[in-house]
């Protein structure tokens, strides 16, 4: 039988079970929070934010973030359609509605046109999810925000590596969320990061972040209002130290991995992957191919030709309203037709060459399979 090509796993070095070793054997008492407080550090450094709150999942920081921008029942939060259920979460949670609207052909992210017609008298916050590593148009979204007086909002999860004209992803909205998930370009297994430039804000969320206690507050186990439990743990954190000093080399061969797929794959007429437009820098998380309607490649075909090489498929984000808690906006076209012919690829830190090889000739041998079946 072959062996199962993955479409993702971590890169777990001698350095992490060092310092996962050293946290579990010492981290606790006086040093319960070392490695959180440099993990924090690190990742400020890195992004160039003044304040970072590391959390225990990127849905845990922005709930905390929302909750800190008094986001509420009555209040309508804008996203786009195509992303994962984690971005939507908070908003339900808070008793706010989310607002779907549809995505860039080029980019799959959310398209700021769509945003502007959908803003109302109730938009509370307007979410920028930077798909597979793609990056929204910060440009646009933050002129909509100052225009209109609405803080955008950074999911940046998926875009560790990213950066914007020369800011990186995630610094640049009201706050910015990471996920550490063990899928990640960075992990600590599960794991997330709030992070701003706004002090009061930052002050807010870290009172969140540890059950509504202030941080000034004298008082010992004195809550000063309801909060959360989000925070990580120490080991956990320490992972994240050991993956922040590595990251150039995590993110350039993220890079690497996707300009390999998108060589072999470039002459293939009617495909696009993972957008890098003039002055951005795409930190290529999950390389991704989409196929035109005219190539009669679907999800199906790639799924059941990934199956045959025993290799994980990873299907394009369902369109959330297409999601049995919410009601079909089928207004939204490309979110609802782009994921019937798109595929996430395999992308690893270690997969092989010859891996690399036998994904790319596998849609390359379906797509002139499909082509021959056509004509």
């Amino acid at each position: 039988m072959k062996t199962r090509i993955p479409y993702s796993k971590p890169s777990i070095t001698e350095l992490e079970v060092r310092y996962a070793t050293d946290a579990a054997a010492n981290g606790w008492g006086e040093f319960n929070a070392s490695y959180i407080k440099r993990f924090e550090l690190l990742f400020e450094e890195h992004l160039g934010v003044s304040y970072a709150v590391a959390t225990s999942s990127c849905t845990g920081a922005l709930h905390m973030g929302m909750a800190a921008l008094g986001i509420g029942p009555g209040d309508e939060v804008i996203l786009a359609e195509t992303n994962w259920v984690a971005t939507v979460a908070p908003i339900v949670h808070l008793g706010a509605t989310p607002i779907f609207v549809d995505i860039l052909s080029d980019s799959w992210c959310i398209d700021p046109q769509k945003v502007e017609a959908a803003i109302s008298s109730r938009t509370k916050a307007i979410v920028a999810v930077h798909l597979y590593g793609n990056l929204c148009d910060m440009e646009y979204l933050l002129a909509l925000g100052e225009k209109y007086g609405i803080p955008i909002i950074e999911d940046a999860a998926e875009a560790v590596g990213s950066v914007y004209h020369g800011k990186r992803a995630g610094s640049m909205g009201a706050f910015g969320t990471f996920s550490f998930h063990g899928t990640k370009t960075i992990t600590t297994g599960e794991g997330g990061m709030f992070v701003t430039n706004d002090l009061a804000l930052f002050e807010r969320v870290l009172t969140l972040n540890d059950h509504g206690r202030a941080r000034g507050q004298t008082k010992q186990f004195w809550p000063d209002q309801i909060g959360f439990k989000f925070k990580i743990s120490n080991i956990q954190a320490a992972i994240g130290c050991a993956q922040m000093e590595r990251i150039e080399t995590l993110v350039s061969r993220k890079r690497e991995i996707l300009a390999i797929y998108r060589k072999k794959l470039e002459k293939l007429p009617g495909i696009s992957m993972n957008h890098e437009p003039p002055g951005t820098v795409n930190g290529a998380w999950m390389p991704t191919v989409v196929f035109t309607n005219e190539t009669g490649i679907t999800r199906e075909k790639l799924q059941q030709a990934f199956a045959a090489e025993n290799a994980d498929a990873r299907v394009f984000f369902w369109p959330l309203s297409s999601l049995p808690m919410f009601k079909p906006n089928k207004s939204n076209i490309l979110a609802w037709d782009i994921q019937n012919r798109a595929i996430n690829l395999p992308s690893y830190h270690d997969i092989s060459n010859k891996d690399l090889d036998l994904i790319s000739q596998t849609i390359i041998d379906l797509y002139q399979s499909n082509l021959k079946g056509c004509k």
